[in-house]
């Protein structure tokens, strides 16, 4: 195994999702203070029903009031977080509670469903897969005649769920506000499959690779995969909770219509953990494989000396031996062999003896394998 890379553990530290609490200890509940990386607030209205549909963005707080009451489905969006004027301005508009308000800029909140007085607040993490995975949230506030959705960040997927009620007037318009929220709790789920589908080619790709040549490089990449694979377990598992507290719920604003298609997002969820935990399971397996060949090279690689070491122990032992300067003149019994004719042959001889026989002992214990030979067709 190489030295380990610098870069590496600057890396593998920048994967540890850190959330800071920007608020003060001790600060009153309700206190918002936004992220100083937050983008921009643009405010996007859509007014709906079967017979007419509106939509207006980049609204200013003046007209939020005046277009509050119409149309009989009413979807404010607020992309981006940094203005936190408007958003209580349009939290305070629908009666929004001061803690929703402060989950809503706190981007680190746990998928979860919290019932006030005629309302539901929701919060649900949204997968991207840019250098990694990275889960922003997606913030929705349901109530009679309006729902409010805030998000820090564009998304494709849900731009696309204004398109349906643009053009689905049958299939979307007729329904409630309910079926909104369910419709943006489907995409946001349903986003989570290509994302594990990414990751599972990836393990499978490193899978081949750690088999034929396992280094460090591909432990600290499947270590990248294992803690973005923890980070969607989290959230999946939290929105599963979700969303049975959603099918649960005894409120009036969510109808026994739109559960039935909130069953289906269980189902869904219940796929998807199915899907990490088998993806988890194979990380943690490729972690150990990984160790395993590099400390069988190892093994290989220190095996060779230790065996040339092995040999060469009774070779030096003979030549230290017969290197003692014993006075051969005061007994007859000082190291004989050195006025033999024969001596040096002999010392040699038992030195090859020596060697080749601790080499057949290895080959028959299988501790060195012997070397193969090509057979010519």
């Amino acid at each position: 195994m190489g030295a380990i890379n610098p870069r590496h553990i600057v890396a593998a530290r920048d994967l540890r999702k850190r959330y800071c609490r920007r608020t003060q200890v001790g600060a009153s509940p309700g206190t918002l203070v936004a992220d100083p990386k937050a983008q921009v607030s643009t405010v996007y209205l859509v007014s709906y029903d079967t017979s007419q549909f509106f939509e207006k963005n980049d609204l200013s707080a003046e007209e939020i009031s005046v277009l509050k009451g119409r149309g009989k489905n009413l979807w404010i969006e607020v992309v981006g977080l940094a203005n936190v004027t408007i958003i209580q301005h349009i939290g305070a508009q629908f009666g929004m509670h001061s803690l929703a308000i402060e989950d809503v800029i706190n981007t680190h909140q746990r998928p979860k469903m919290e019932a006030y007085d005629h309302q539901i607040f929701i919060v649900i993490r949204i997968p991207s897969m840019a250098s990694g995975v990275k889960l922003r949230q997606l913030s929705i506030l349901l109530g009679n005649g309006f729902l409010l959705s805030f998000r820090d960040d564009v998304d494709e997927y849900l731009n696309l769920v204004r398109d349906r009620i643009r053009w689905e007037i049958e299939e979307f318009r007729q329904h409630g506000l309910d079926y909104l929220a369910y419709t943006l709790i489907d995409t946001v789920i349903d986003s989570y499959f290509p994302i594990l589908e990414a990751v599972g080619e990836d393990l499978e790709r490193l899978e081949e690779a750690v088999i034929l040549h396992a280094n460090d490089e591909q432990i600290y990449e499947i270590y990248r995969l294992r803690c973005d694979l923890l980070d969607l377990r989290r959230a999946i598992y939290a929105q599963r909770d979700m969303v049975k507290s959603l099918i649960n719920d005894d409120s009036r604003l969510i109808t026994d219509y739109t559960k039935i298609f909130l069953r289906d997002c269980y189902d869904h969820l219940a796929q998807l953990v199915d899907i990490v935990d088998a993806e988890l399971e194979i990380a943690s397996s490729l972690l150990e494989v990984c160790h395993f060949f590099m400390s069988a090279r190892m093994n290989d690689v220190m095996k060779t000396p230790t065996l040339i070491a092995t040999i060469f122990m009774p070779l030096s032992f003979i030549a230290s031996l017969y290197g003692m300067n014993f006075d051969r003149s005061v007994s007859a019994w000082n190291m004989p062999e050195l006025g033999w004719r024969y001596g040096y042959p002999f010392s040699l001889g038992l030195m090859a003896v020596c060697g080749i026989g601790m080499l057949i002992y290895f080959l028959c214990k299988h501790w060195i394998k012997p070397p193969k030979v090509k057979r010519r067709r």
